[in-house]
């Protein structure tokens, strides 16, 4: 097959230019060429974007995503970090299916009030406890533009 440019890339995979030239970037991906102003790929480039699309879909950063290639760009997949997301998802699972649950007892509970439905308030309690969702630390309050010497209408810096 012959080289593919970043357009035809993009159609191929369904992943924006600006996401390729990102990839490129961050060095998952690497072009080998242009043709006029237009980047040019190896077609193994697809199933590379393919691997990254199912990286990503899995919840990898595009860190972890970087370790799972080797210098020669074949895939060198980690399977002990496969297996430890694995579990991590299945952790996501319990929880969010414990939280439909409460939610459909919560919407079809026959009590008087949620507040007098033992469910209900087990599930106040699970929320309260941090064992449903994840509990967010607090930050302190933002220092007013004025304090930080910065200008009005200036971009932050991270």
């Amino acid at each position: 097959m012959r080289d593919v440019d970043i357009a035809e890339a993009a159609r191929l995979s369904g992943v924006r230019a600006s996401t390729l030239r990102f990839y490129e970037e961050k060095g998952l991906i690497a072009s080998h060429g242009r043709r006029g102003l237009r980047r040019l790929f190896d077609p193994a480039v697809l199933d590379r974007l393919a691997l990254i699309a199912l990286g990503r879909a899995a919840g990898f950063s595009l860190d972890e995503i970087a370790t799972m290639f080797a210098p020669d760009g074949r895939p060198r997949i980690d399977r002990r970090m496969l297996a430890a997301k694995a579990e991590e998802l299945d952790r996501t699972i319990r929880k969010l299916n414990a939280m439909r649950d409460g939610l459909r007892h919560a919407a079809a509970c026959p009590a008087p009030s949620h507040m007098e439905c033992p469910t209900f308030r087990r599930l106040l309690r699970a929320a309260a406890s941090g064992a449903i969702g994840e509990r967010k630390a607090r930050r302190p309050p933002r220092k007013s533009l004025a304090a930080t010497g910065r200008e009005k209408g200036r971009a932050r810096e991270p």
